[in-house]
């Protein structure tokens, strides 16, 4: 389906850049992932590194120019589906993300002619990108290390029975939740930050990302309110959860653009704390 009440702004494919964007290939991954660095920070002595799962190079480009610290930004893409991109780290998640991480630094090291400290890591995900993100999660070592995770519009999970909505007498598959849920609590405590963002699209044949939100907000504790403002990028939020570092938006809109909405509002958000 495609709305056109709403005006779904949208960041171009090409951007004029003159910051550093390097093509890096990672054994284990199906294609090269892209590093970048905004002009005004490839002279600064350490740098945060955000790996964006699922989403375009442009979108990462501004993302970089948007961050409220000097930030590395990874744009990886695995394929289509959540269970593609869980699968890619899960096949060995504990040398696979770390072979990621090391990636980056040897390419920020060639710019730079000198080693660049990585203070903190960040993960967000798009959409199917979300997959990627609950493997690293469900590998308790590599968890500690994220310092925020920002989720846009993709929190998935199957029903039980497979392919049964909850209307029809299922109920969600929790077990693929349960390091979201982890890592929500962590972001309840102030030790970790958790965004999400959510529209109200239903797959039908898996849980949507407002089912699995609402299943997290329930077990975290953590309430939700009724709002009306307006969002980036034209984007209608409709309600709001908050607790410690752990912030919830939902946003009207059952549409392929009103999902898309989510990826081109990232960099609006990233610069205003989002998964900090």
């Amino acid at each position: 389906m495609v709305e056109g009440t709403r005006r779904h702004d949208r960041i171009p494919a090409a951007l004029p850049w003159s910051g550093w964007a390097d093509s890096l290939r990672v054994p284990g991954l199906p294609r090269p992932i892209w590093l970048v660095v905004a002009a005004r920070d490839t002279l600064a002595s350490a740098l945060e590194l955000l790996t964006l799962f699922h989403g375009s190079v442009s979108v990462a480009k501004v993302a970089a120019d948007s961050a409220p610290v000097p930030t590395a930004v990874l744009a990886v893409s695995v394929g289509a589906g959540g269970g593609a991109y869980d699968a890619a780290f899960s096949r060995d998640s504990a040398a696979l993300w770390p072979a990621v991480q090391a990636a980056a630094r040897a390419a920020l090291a060639r710019r730079r002619g000198a080693p660049v400290a990585v203070t903190h890591h960040r993960l967000a995900g798009f959409s199917a990108g979300y997959g990627a993100i609950r493997a690293i999660l469900r590998v308790p070592a590599l968890s500690a290390q994220v310092r925020g995770v920002v989720l846009l519009d993709g929190l998935h999970t199957g029903y039980l029975p497979d392919r049964t909505p909850v209307a029809d007498g299922g109920a969600l598959d929790t077990v693929p939740l349960a390091p979201f849920l982890a890592f929500a609590r962590r972001a309840v405590s102030g030790e970790a930050a958790l965004f999400i963002s959510h529209s109200e699209v239903f797959p039908g044949t898996f849980a949507s990302t407002t089912e699995c939100v609402a299943w997290l907000l329930h077990r975290a504790g953590v309430p939700r309110q009724a709002v009306l403002a307006w969002g980036p990028v034209g984007m209608q939020q409709t309600s709001h959860a908050g607790a410690g570092h752990l912030e919830v938006r939902g946003f009207a809109g059952n549409s392929a653009p009103d999902h898309l909405d989510h990826l081109h509002g990232f960099p609006a958000w990233w610069r205003a704390g989002a998964g900090r």
